[in-house]
């Protein structure tokens, strides 16, 4: 990691992490063990261990479970802090939503460029983020694959939320870093469709020549929270848009109906992407 690195971390970490290395660091001391001392017990380097506790590497998922095992001392506060450090991971203009996300009764999305994140696998993620403009750090690129990543907990959550994705065809033929990591995606979204509480929909290229298309205004996410309150996420070059006003999240809401009944069916759908997953190069 650069010096820059660094710096942008610390200056970028948020109050989870240094309250993290501050707890790290008093639990460590408390425990008479050195930095290197704990770095062995938890696999890390005693120099990973100082960027830590300085916030100019927060800790990892990995990193959090290691130290509740061996300095948690039973008080459970780096498993707390596992779900909170994830969410600081996300780009600010997300994390109001990912946690609507994380609590969903009812998830809907439109998709007219890339996989949803939601469905997004390792391969891919790591492809998407580390080309886009500008350039992310290495470091970072990893952070936010697994924050991203770690979104995947829904489709195993009780109870199950249910979640519809609908997917332009040609998100399925745009591959990014190679054709195998889009074949992986393919296959994985085919597994992801069997799942009973899932919903997935491919709205044709073809669709404009039936006279109407009502996909052109662009993506769109729309939840049903745990006290069944209805919004609308929009993104549009790196800015988030919550919509919660109950006349703007209708109309929405009616246009994303109209995108469904636009679309194949579930089961054409499936079949199509199955059909991609075997052709492409």
């Amino acid at each position: 990691m650069t010096a820059m690195a660094r710096v942008e971390n610390k200056v970028e970490a948020g109050g989870t992490a240094h309250l993290v290395a501050a707890l790290a660091k008093a639990l460590r001391e408390q425990q008479r063990l050195t930095q290197e001392e704990l770095g062995k017990r938890i696999g890390y380097t005693g120099s990973a261990v100082s960027t830590m506790e300085t916030c100019a590497q927060p800790a990892s998922d990995t990193m959090l479970v290691k130290l509740e095992e061996t300095i948690g001392g039973g008080l459970g506060v780096f498993e707390k802090a596992r779900r909170w450090m994830l969410l600081e991971k996300y780009p600010p203009r997300f994390r109001g939503f990912s946690e609507l996300e994380a609590g969903a009764v009812t998830i809907s999305s439109y998709e007219t460029l890339v996989v949803d994140g939601l469905f997004q696998t390792p391969e891919y993620a790591r492809a998407l983020i580390g080309g886009s403009y500008p350039p992310v750090p290495e470091q970072k690129r990893e952070e936010l694959v697994e924050a991203r990543l770690a979104r995947r907990a829904l489709f195993e959550r009780t109870p199950a939320p249910m979640i519809e994705l609908i997917l332009e065809e040609s998100v399925l033929k745009r591959p990014f870093g190679s054709w195998e990591v889009l074949q992986g995606q393919l296959r994985s979204l085919a597994e992801d469709a069997r799942r009973d509480n899932v919903c997935l929909q491919v709205l044709p290229m073809d669709r404009g020549l039936k006279g109407t298309y009502a996909g052109d205004r662009g993506p769109m996410k729309l939840v049903v929270t745990g006290d069944h309150e209805h919004v609308v996420y929009m993104e549009i070059e790196d800015q988030g848009i919550l919509v919660s006003n109950p006349a703007e999240v209708s109309q929405l809401a009616h246009r994303y109906a109209k995108i469904r009944a636009q679309a194949l069916s579930p089961d054409d759908s499936l079949t199509l992407i199955e059909r991609l997953a075997g052709e492409t190069r």
